[in-house]
């Protein structure tokens, strides 16, 4: 049976806002966020944000039938935002929320190519979005749900993730594929001292595809080892201490859960993979592969392309995008793997986190041109290097 829609992309939804900070070096830009101090910066850019807008939007360039699914206020920031969508399509955004006398969600981007970025966020309508906002006969008729950023939507995650798990049952329950995307919270915000573990041991058995980063894991199930590794690096990257053994621990606790696909985004170190067994992923639902033994126990590790950066903002959110467009047409988890890595360092070619996208047609031109990888070394026990797929495997045999 064909279904009209093959995703849809729900969750978080605001208004990016961007000043242009590309002129500003990094030690301008640190003394320029001084009390007092005021600093020259270009135009403002505007682009649709939050999971829903950059995941959603991606999958659409990537020639996916897509429906977005966010809730928005209904004032100017709401106008922004749904204008821009209609300018991209109208069908993207003909379920979307409205609530009456709120006031939308908005981000104001700070950073520059030299430093990583700085986010004023306004929740907004995010923090009333509840299972009961989804309409089910909309997503009946898709292969697959995508929720993205439960961390900045208060309501969704109160109490235990009660609405987050309910509404991830009810959507499975359909025989719809389900996936999960995360984000870091503020550690001080109500979110980031919710019971994080407890969330996720309730959500997962409903969840099929789970794509956080290493660092919302680690936050999440891993408290401790996170502030260790926070205060060892200071304003730096904690990625060059992720360890192998680390991820394949770390996923196993996934899947023990429920999850069927575990993706690990990893930044300029690329992205892991780990999967069930083949039982297991035949349960997935509509976007199920079509043979589950070629998905079955895989643990891969593809490390990223080389690019030039510009910015980072929805990185992650592209990376998933194209990981789920790969899956939807059925592709293979080494190919999915290597498009997922592929749409995140298109993406970080632009300041904003929609105008490096590609369509699929110019992500596999570039991609057989000859597109060149970041050097990824691994010394642990059963990995070694796949050269013709430009892939990390692991055997535990």
């Amino acid at each position: 049976m064909k279904f009209p829609i093959d995703v849809v992309a729900a969750g978080h939804l605001c208004l990016d806002i961007f000043p242009d900070l590309s002129g500003t070096g990094e030690n301008d830009f640190r003394t320029a966020l001084l009390p007092g101090h005021l600093l020259e910066v270009g135009a403002i850019t505007f682009s649709p944000g939050g999971a829903t807008a950059n995941t959603g939007i991606a999958l659409h360039k990537l020639g996916m039938t897509t429906r977005l699914l966010g809730k928005l206020g209904d004032d100017p920031v709401g106008m922004i935002i749904q204008e821009f969508i209609q300018g991209i399509d109208p069908t993207l955004n003909e379920n979307m929320i409205m609530a009456a006398d709120a006031t939308s969600s908005y981000t104001i981007v700070l950073g520059s190519p030299a430093v990583d970025r700085i986010f004023l966020h306004y929740p907004g309508p995010n923090d009333t979005f509840i299972a009961a906002d989804i309409p089910l006969d909309v997503v009946a008729h898709s292969r697959l749900f995508h929720f993205g950023y439960p961390p900045l939507m208060n309501a969704m995650v109160a109490h235990g993730g009660q609405e987050l798990a309910q509404m991830f049952e009810q959507v499975r329950a359909l025989g719809v594929s389900t996936s999960l995307d995360m984000t870091l919270p503020d550690p001080t915000s109500v979110t980031g001292q919710m019971p994080w573990a407890d969330i996720l041991r309730r959500t997962l058995p409903h969840v099929d595809i789970f794509l956080p980063s290493i660092a919302e894991l680690l936050f999440m199930l891993r408290r401790s080892l996170y502030d260790d590794l926070r205060a060892r690096v200071g304003a730096g990257e904690m990625l060059p201490l992720i360890t192998p053994e680390l991820l394949t621990d770390i996923s196993a606790e996934l899947l023990k859960l429920g999850v069927k696909i575990v993706g690990i985004k990893l930044g300029q170190r690329g992205m892991y993979l780990r999967t069930a067994k083949a039982a297991a992923i035949a349960t997935m639902g509509r976007a199920r592969p079509s043979q589950p033994a070629a998905w079955a126990d895989q643990e891969l590790w593809a490390p990223a392309f080389q690019v030039d950066a510009l910015g980072a903002t929805g990185a992650g959110d592209a990376t998933i995008a194209g990981f789920l467009a790969a899956l939807l047409r059925d592709m293979s988890p080494v190919a999915a793997l290597t498009i997922a890595t592929a749409m995140g360092a298109c993406n970080v070619e632009a300041a904003d986190s929609l105008s490096g996208i590609p369509s699929w047609q110019q992500l596999g031109a570039r991609m057989q041109a000859g597109w060149a990888r970041h050097e990824l070394r691994l010394s642990a026990p059963g990995w070694r290097f796949d050269a013709p797929q430009q892939v990390w495997t692991h055997s535990s045999d």
